[in-house]
């Protein structure tokens, strides 16, 4: 049944900008600093590659994400501090709008406060925060769609439907996951209300909004035959079980373990509240993102977003209960969680520790150990190209066999004396191949274990290895580098064999 009254919508609290702009800044500031610790992620060296390459559209991923890229070292310089100006921005908003969420919900100054507090030291916030990527855009896109969708139910003001629909398309020009979202809060709602709003001609205006915004990453899409359903259904095979496994565990440590009664009180909050009924479908769209995503075997942070939603809705009840208290142990209880939540969400998912002590954090996060490495691999294909006659470099080839050896390549390569390098990897294959005039020798990056890709060439032999130096165990700790005599094909007849999505 749908409870709708005509009764007005609630006051809310007075936002407690400069108390959450303090802390959003001084969050950023942190990330700053570290920005520079390590290397570039093989996800960063793909971005800095593809928005040397722009387009309405990627084989993976919309236009946005590389085109941030490209303005960010255009505007700050070539470094991966530099890089990460944007993610590290968008992290600072995610952190000022987690606490407006919070008011949305009637959460008091306090709970505004401790609600930014929270989301800015979550594990995967920080994560996202310190690496530029398509999930660092993703969570503020979802996140202010949430903002704006609960004002849309608390109001019923059907306007809303536009700037939600501005949002959303704004976030389909950088990653399709936020069509998840709409999927989750629109059935939430018609499930329980409040159901007028999707009666709104309003609505209508919202979708056109979103589709107009959309429409050049989308058309890209269509005239290239939906790559990006591809690399899904890879995501699906290839990690559909692992995903599934540990979706629930995951969804303890994305945010903190020490956080979960937080949440959790959040979500019953949602569900029990009178005076946050309008806001029910938000406690409705958790789970249901959640089976939404099982089902399609996808990663578990792709819900963080609702639970920060579920996280500021948590932090009135949190405050209440401690100012009922009155006492001073329960505060430094609380203070003692929060600062333990603190140190060990930034020692998994920030460049803290040196290089040689990554063994344990990047078991937890394979993102740092990402980080490291680059130029140790740019120095082993240098080696081996050093062992390609000189006569015939003119017609050899340097293949990686995945986007962040390539990557790596375009970015260190050319200090090194290699040409460019090809990958049949994402859209990278879009940018070969090499000319069928190339005929000459074959320097391959592959990964240790990667030895299918040598049937496709011609008197192969191991001329170096990778070693990044510092023990860290990644995906290019032990690569081999393979010097090869020739193709056993045409460029043009072999590169499809050598495309791959995931």
């Amino acid at each position: 049944m749908d409870h709708e009254r005509d009764d007005a919508p609630r006051e809310l609290p007075r936002f407690a900008l400069g108390p959450v702009t303090g802390l959003a800044s001084a969050l950023a500031l942190a990330l700053t600093a570290l920005s520079g610790r390590y290397g570039y992620h093989r996800d960063e060296l793909y971005f800095l590659a593809a928005g040397d390459r722009p387009a309405w559209g990627y084989v993976d991923q919309p236009p946005l994400t590389p085109l941030l890229a490209r303005a960010a070292t255009t505007l700050f310089g070539d470094s991966p501090a530099a890089l990460r100006v944007p993610a590290t921005l968008a992290f600072a908003a995610s952190v000022v709008v987690v606490a407006l969420v919070a008011r949305e919900l009637g959460g008091s100054r306090a709970a505004q406060v401790l609600a930014a507090g929270l989301a800015g030291v979550s594990a995967q916030p920080l994560a996202v925060g310190h690496l530029m990527s398509t999930a660092s855009f993703d969570l503020l896109a979802w996140l202010v769609v949430c903002w704006f969708t609960l004002r849309l139910l608390r109001t019923g003001d059907g306007r809303w439907w536009l700037p939600i629909g501005l949002c959303v398309g704004a976030g389909l020009l950088n990653k399709y996951l936020v069509a998840l979202l709409v999927v989750a809060l629109l059935a939430s709602v018609l499930a329980v209300g409040p159901r007028r709003v999707l009666r709104s001609p309003w609505l209508l205006a919202g979708a056109g909004a979103a589709l107009a915004v959309a429409a050049p990453g989308l058309w890209w899409q269509a005239a290239h035959d939906w790559p990006q359903l591809t690399v899904a259904e890879g995501i699906g095979k290839e990690d559909g079980t692992g995903n599934r496994l540990l979706f629930l565990p995951e969804q303890l440590i994305y945010l903190s373990p020490l956080f979960l009664p937080v949440w959790v009180a959040g979500w019953l909050r949602l569900w029990r509240d009178p005076a946050l009924r309008r806001a029910r479908a938000a406690a409705v769209a958790y789970p249901l993102l959640c089976v939404l995503v099982l089902a399609l075997g996808g990663k578990g942070y792709y819900v963080v977003p609702l639970l920060l939603v579920l996280l500021a809705a948590g932090c009135e009840p949190a405050v209440d209960r401690l100012r009922r208290r009155g006492r001073t142990w329960p505060v430094a209880a609380a203070g003692t969680a929060v600062a333990l939540a603190v140190a060990i969400n930034a020692v998994v998912t920030l460049p803290v520790l040196p290089r040689s002590a990554l063994t344990v954090p990047n078991a937890l996060n394979k993102g740092q150990g990402e980080q490291v490495g680059w130029r140790s691999l740019a120095d082993a294909a240098a080696r081996g190209w050093s062992a390609v006659p000189a006569r015939e470099r003119s017609r050899a080839v340097v293949l990686a066999q995945n986007y962040g050896e390539a990557g790596a390549l375009d970015r260190y390569g050319p200090a090194r004396g290699l040409p460019r390098p090809y990958s049949g990897h994402m859209s990278y294959a879009d940018w070969g191949p090499p000319p069928d005039s190339a005929d000459g020798p074959v320097l391959l990056v592959r990964q240790e274990d990667a030895h299918g890709i040598e049937r496709y060439f011609t008197g192969c032999r191991q001329v170096a290895r990778v070693d990044n130096g510092h023990g860290v165990e990644n995906e290019e700790q032990g690569a081999a580098v393979v010097l090869c005599a020739g193709t056993a094909r045409p460029w043009s007849r072999l590169w499809p064999s050598l495309r791959h999505y995931y």
